[in-house]
């Protein structure tokens, strides 16, 4: 059986807007068996053989638990509170133990180099500030240990999509609590001082067109 630690500090720097946090809990969780499909070649492969212990940045309702091994660990970075009940319910079903931070991903309140695995998807998006969270990665792995990413980025100038995102920005961000669909991630990433960095970029084809492009890829410390 699952067991969960919660662990909150005095202030974690994330708005709990009441209306966006629930409905953004409740969209992605009706939205995990589309999600899943849509994105599930690239997390089988990007996700593969975790170790026991993995740490996720905004593991949100807590989408990527089936790729942890069952008893294995998540430590769990996830300031907004209304993914805390769906994503606590999601570890118990996995048979994964919770270790719940609410904390913002740019100060985890790890150690340094005490971590082989840290893992997002559709996070970086959302941060405030992607250059801090990836040198907050790289400070809490170990060396030889994994950032492994999937994160949907800016498209290329002239494209319907990059239209899409431009027009949409503001009622995109509002709505999903902060989300841009207009970064430039794969640069950070490469930008953020890691060993190696193999990306690649796809589309995907569904009717959220902002959403379409996107990056997957392993970054080693």
């Amino acid at each position: 059986m699952s067991e969960t630690t919660i662990l909150t500090p005095p202030e974690t720097g994330f708005e709990q807007h009441a209306f966006r946090g629930r409905f953004n809990a409740a969209f992605f969780r009706v939205m995990d068996p589309y999600m899943e499909h849509t994105l599930h070649p690239r997390k089988q492969r990007i996700f593969a053989e975790l170790p026991p212990e993995v740490v996720e940045i905004g593991p949100g309702v807590g989408a990527n638990l089936r790729y942890l091994p069952v008893g294995g660990t998540l430590v769990a970075i996830e300031p907004n509170r209304h993914m805390h009940a769906l994503l606590q319910d999601a570890a118990h079903r996995r048979g994964v133990q919770l270790d719940l931070r609410e904390r913002m991903a740019e100060a985890t309140g790890l150690p340094d180099d005490s971590v082989e695995c840290v893992i997002s998807s559709l996070v970086l998006c959302s941060v405030q500030d992607p250059g801090a969270v990836l040198a907050e990665v790289r400070r809490i792995l170990r060396p030889g240990g994994t950032f492994r990413f999937l994160e949907h980025v800016v498209a290329e100038d002239g494209t319907p999509t990059r239209t899409a995102q431009r027009i949409l920005r503001r009622p995109w961000a509002w709505t999903f609590e902060g989300c841009s669909c207009e970064r430039d991630l794969e640069t950070a990433v490469r930008a953020a001082g890691f060993q190696s960095v193999a990306v690649e970029r796809y589309r995907l084809h569904s009717p959220f067109l902002p959403f379409n492009t996107h990056i997957a890829g392993t970054a080693r410390a």
